[in-house]
């Protein structure tokens, strides 16, 4: 008795700790916002898009290069992600920028850098991207780039291949690099990259037709109509301006972004024109300067982080009408998404609710935040109890019209399932499609199963969709998380709030699949290769936000005993004396297999969230038994 209690005791400590050092990170306005670690791509292209726009200074040239050199390792690689395989492309554009920066070629850490780079095939053998990026600089002829004519912007929405059936990250990429390569721009650097070159060809993509379409393309692209091209740079032009978002960035992400400046740039737009001083002065909030280094982020979520957070704290047990809760609230509720975005191509009639990822993207907001925030504002008691209803109503409505087909959900669009896109010979990188996914599906039927949607036709369908999407292993997959740990652990509780039974046997599958893969310390983890190489799948090391995920899956099936006190446990061993929790590798996911995510704030509300469920489940449960005993 003695020793199960010390063990309780602990739990709650850590549980209190991790509460009290989450609470801590709000800031004073209401939200949360962890950091969102990358790669340094993001600071090659800052570097390479200020050198584009002419204003590159001495000062962040310095700080961002000291950042790419602290991320090189030993063997003089970058990485996309912790302790992952070194990567070409990555490589390439770190070594391009430190050489902007005034690195020698000579020095032992590029030549080290260089080797690398020739062995994996060169520069022929990166990504198209890349290679984009070094045709703005004379390093690669836009004629050697896989054609992109920006009359694509002219094509209706029921023509395939329109810029519409490119999920909406794609889609906000594409139309600024067609302006971009219509124009062709080459601003040379005092140096070249001979020394990245092999002489060999660059792989071909795509497939017979595809060239063959790429090729045709390519024809037209020396001898385009006049009147057709003008007519599409200018619609591709107002297309871009008008999605600009109210902190002058494009979709809240660094790719669309930097495209988009450039694209505007080479249209004739100077550097101080509103709309160019307005996305440059975004970057800068975008931007993390410490320790004499600067780097970027690709994206911030202070929304997701916020909901996420709120959840957290209400399983940690504080009281739903304390004041951190009642703030978080008020911010949510200030960030509702009220205007007709992209989305609304393919539901005309549908009105706006929502909520987006970002401070401001009012164009784009997604069904992943929209049903998270929508579990935090439940478990908050607001006092304008209307307001919060008035917003719930509009956001359940707003998700149900953006079900699939197929009765999933995808993350930002509908339908948006072309695969054609992906095998286009300039998508090389990341997914271009928006699906249904597992783990987006599974945040909206615990949502709308928590609204009294029990039942209902919507419902129904997505649970039978989630069911069917279970690996024959037990798991399912991860879109937006790594990865079967991820879908597991956010399919499992959505199954048994919507109606299925904790014993029923897709449940009782998923259980022994998270049992399975229990690590010998008693965490879970699962290595981003899993991607890409099914043996990763839940294998790694373990990792505090896979572990919580592990619990809540284990704790919503009901189950108890070993596997899940050894959970606990770990997470309470591994937890920092502060009541932090570190995690150095990625769990978050961009592009599964080809872009990575450390979101800084999941290491902290996952473990509170899975503690907190677990003290109430299971040490409020044995205090009963015992006070009956006594």
């Amino acid at each position: 008795m003695i020793a199960r209690a010390g063990a309780d005791a602990r739990v709650t400590g850590a549980l209190a700790r991790g509460r009290d050092a989450l609470l801590a990170m709000q800031h004073p306005g209401g939200w949360w916002k962890g950091e969102l670690e990358t790669n340094v791509t993001m600071d090659a292209e800052d570097l390479f898009l200020r050198q584009f726009l002419g204003i590159l200074t001495p000062q962040v040239t310095e700080q961002s290069a000291e950042w790419i050199r602290s991320q090189q390792r030993a063997d003089g690689t970058w990485a996309t992600f912790y302790e992952g395989p070194p990567d070409l492309s990555t490589t390439i554009e770190a070594y391009t920028a430190l050489r902007l920066a005034g690195d020698r070629a000579g020095a032992a850490h590029m030549e080290k850098a260089a080797a690398f780079v020739r062995d994996a095939g060169g520069i022929e053998q990166s990504r198209v991207f890349t290679r984009l990026w070094l045709a703005l600089f004379g390093q690669w002829e836009w004629s050697a780039l896989p054609a992109l004519p920006p009359e694509v912007v002219l094509l209706p929405p029921w023509i395939p291949l329109n810029i519409y059936d490119f999920a909406c990250w794609a889609r906000q990429t594409i139309v600024p690099l067609t302006v971009v390569a219509a124009h062709r721009p080459s601003r040379p650097l005092p140096f070249d990259l001979d020394e990245l070159r092999t002489g060999a060809l660059p792989a071909p993509r795509g497939g017979g037709a595809w060239a063959a379409f790429d090729r045709v393309l390519r024809r037209y692209e020396r001898h385009p109509l006049r009147w057709v091209r003008r007519r599409a740079l200018a619609a591709a032009e107002r297309w871009i301006v008008a999605r600009q978002e109210a902190d002058g960035s494009w979709g809240g992400i660094q790719p669309p972004w930097v495209y988009s400046l450039i694209a505007l740039h080479v249209r004739g737009y100077p550097v101080d024109h509103p709309v160019m001083r307005a996305g440059l002065a975004g970057l800068d909030g975008f931007t993390i300067t410490e320790n004499g280094t600067r780097r970027l982020e690709a994206c911030q979520s202070p929304v997701w982080d916020t909901a996420l957070a709120v959840v957290a704290l209400a399983d940690a047990g504080l009281p739903a009408d304390a004041p951190e809760l009642v703030r978080a609230a008020d911010w949510l509720l200030d960030h509702e998404v009220g205007v007709r975005g992209d989305w609304s191509v393919r539901r005309r009639t549908l009105p706006p609710g929502g909520w987006a990822f970002e401070f401001a993207n009012v164009h784009y907001p997604d069904i992943d935040d929209t049903a998270e925030v929508v579990l935090a504002l439940r478990r908050v008691a607001h006092p304008d109890r209307r307001g919060v209803d008035d917003a719930v109503a509009r956001a359940v409505r707003w998700v149900e019209g953006m079900q699939c087909r197929s009765g999933g959900w995808a993350a930002f669009d509908v339908d948006n399932t072309r695969g054609a896109c992906a095998t286009l010979p300039f998508c090389d990188f990341g997914e271009v499609i928006d699906p249904p996914s597992a783990d987006v599906t599974a945040h909206v039927l615990e949502m709308l199963a928590r609204e009294g949607a029990r039942g209902a036709g919507r419902l129904d369908a997505g649970r039978a969709w989630l069911l069917a999407a279970q690996e024959g292993d037990g798991s399912w997959f991860g879109r937006w998380g790594v990865n079967h740990v991820y879908g597991t652990g956010a399919a499992v509780p959505a199954l048994v709030e919507a109606g299925v039974a904790s014993d029923s046997p897709p449940v009782a599958r998923a259980v022994g699949w998270l049992e399975r893969h229990q690590n010998a310390d008693g965490g879970w983890g699962e290595d981003i290769r899993s991607y890409t190489d099914a043996a990763w799948r839940g294998r790694g090391a373990s990792t505090p936000s896979q572990t919580a995920w592990a619990l809540l899956a284990l704790l919503a099936a009901g189950a108890h005993g070993d596997v899940v006190e050894r959970g606990v446990h770990w997470l309470v061993d591994a937890q920092r004396a502060d009541g932090s929790w570190d995690e150095p590798w990625y769990t978050g996911t961009g592009f599964p297999g080809d872009f990575s995510i450390n979101y800084h704030l999941y290491r902290q509300v996952f473990p509170v969230m899975a503690l907190g469920r677990y003290a109430r489940m299971w040490l409020g449960a044995r205090d009963e038994v015992e006070e009956r005993a006594g």
